[in-house]
């Protein structure tokens, strides 16, 4: 496991992160888990989450396991109810589950389209309607992973562009709705990201992983993508005290483009 070079402590704070077992949810998972939180973690590989729970034994935090389909919103009530009973409560959730098919609209199947609103709306909306209520008794912090996609259009990226465009504005209106309960809800929306996902995206394409970043650098005025580690660092600040007064707006990982 790397080691998060985030000094931000968060001690006993009790943390889910939903698609915690891959890309931007795992760099999360262990960047709270190093900073003293305790942290479950959903997502859909197992077996990833037991490697890293292995690497993180002797860490200042915990980190524990649920399987949980996030498109199923029973599954989503389950999971956060059985964070809350496995942690004692719940401060911080981070929303990170997603899913993403590279096509227009006329290439976009049914299935594509559906399977995209269900993981990526309303799996988000799910977690945050089952998690606000146990937040309201000592206040807390979501963070829900959108996307520059969400701020303008991408080629060849239709339902998901539709899907994260969703999940900032419903974002920011929970954000209003909650905000007297001492919750803020914070919209973190990140460029390209050096994860599993995104070279998935790219071997789809027909490219492999070094030629799709540098394509993918093009045009970025720091000419680089995103790491993974640095939406973690971003997710940290967001939900650490020194973002008390943050809640709503959406924070910007796009290297300059749109600077």
């Amino acid at each position: 496991m790397s080691k998060s070079s985030v000094n931000f402590n968060f001690s006993e704070q009790r943390v889910l992160i939903t698609g915690g077992t891959s890309g931007m949810g795992e760099a999360t998972a262990i960047a709270f888990v190093e900073a003293g939180a305790n942290v479950i973690i959903s997502g859909r590989n197992r077996e990833r989450a037991d490697a890293m729970i292995e690497g993180l034994k002797d860490a200042p935090g915990s980190i524990q396991f649920i399987a949980a389909d996030v498109s199923d919103s029973n599954e989503c009530q389950i999971l956060v109810s059985q964070a809350v009973g496995l942690l004692d409560g719940l401060d911080i959730v981070v929303n990170s589950a997603g899913v993403i098919y590279h096509a227009t609209a006329e290439e976009t199947t049914d299935q594509q389209w559906h399977d995209t609103m269900n993981v990526n709306v309303n799996g988000t909306f799910y977690i945050c309607r089952a998690a606000i209520p146990h937040m309201k008794i000592d206040g807390g912090c979501i963070i829900n992973i959108a996307s520059d996609a969400a701020l303008s259009g991408s080629n060849h990226l239709v339902a998901y562009c539709a899907s994260k465009g969703a999940v900032l504005l419903m974002t920011r209106a929970m954000a209003k709705d909650h905000a007297r309960d001492n919750i803020r809800i914070v919209p973190i929306c990140p460029g390209d990201v050096d994860t599993p996902m995104l070279r998935g995206e790219f071997r789809e394409r027909g490219l492999d992983a070094e030629t799709g970043l540098r394509e993918s650098a093009e045009g970025v005025p720091l000419n680089r993508v995103c790491s993974a580690e640095e939406v973690a660092h971003m997710v940290l600040y967001a939900a650490s005290d020194s973002a008390r007064f943050i809640t709503g707006y959406p924070l910007v990982l796009d290297g300059g483009n749109r600077a």
